[in-house]
């Protein structure tokens, strides 16, 4: 703006410009509906999602090359175009080995991982085993004791006397023994 005519305004701020004005997403929230507008515009039409990368592995990398021709590295005599080369190269092979060893570390927690769930399974069953065989000897046991008869079971609460010549029986109470004596107030 240098002379005071209508020349010199530049066009984007020029009212006579009939040019289209640039369109921004001043927020992340109009840059948003203006995507959902865009989307919106025709509803028939399929709305392309692309698919996840894949995870990088050192098989997805090209291999090293087998020969380095002419690459002296940063040392005294190398050009400065080699320097780029020798860069790129040794870039390319630290990423490589770089992949390589979180592959080594996923196996190995992979590993590691495996391992600890085989033995909490182990665990497991020699627990519920366990578990297994005293409930089947509880009921061997019970099936045994109702095989046997009410006179194999042991005292029987008519013969339990109290000091005063009273079963437990005759005072009412059935099946209570009372370990206590002297605690008795009845």
């Amino acid at each position: 703006m240098s002379e005071p005519i209508p020349e010199s305004i530049p066009t984007s701020q020029d009212p006579r410009s009939k040019r289209p004005l640039k369109r921004r997403a001043l927020t992340p929230v109009s840059e948003q509906a203006t995507q959902i507008q865009s989307l919106f515009k025709d509803p028939s039409k399929d709305i392309p999602i692309p698919a996840p990368p894949k995870p990088r592995t050192s098989a997805s990398l090209a291999p090293p090359p087998e020969i380095i021709a002419n690459v002296q590295g940063s040392s005294a005599g190398a050009g400065s175009g080699e320097f780029h080369v020798y860069k790129a190269s040794r870039r390319r092979e630290y990423e490589r080995l770089k992949l390589m060893e979180q592959e080594l570390k996923i196996d190995q927690a992979d590993e590691l991982f495996e391992r600890r769930r085989e033995e909490a399974r182990r665990r497991d069953e020699e627990k519920t085993e366990k578990n297994r065989r005293k409930r089947e000897k509880k009921k061997k046991a019970k099936e045994k004791k109702a095989s046997a008869g009410p006179s194999d079971t042991g005292p029987n609460t008519d013969e339990m006397r109290e000091p005063n010549g009273k079963s437990a029986n005759e005072r009412g109470v059935t099946g209570v023994r009372i370990r206590y004596p002297e605690l008795r107030t009845l």
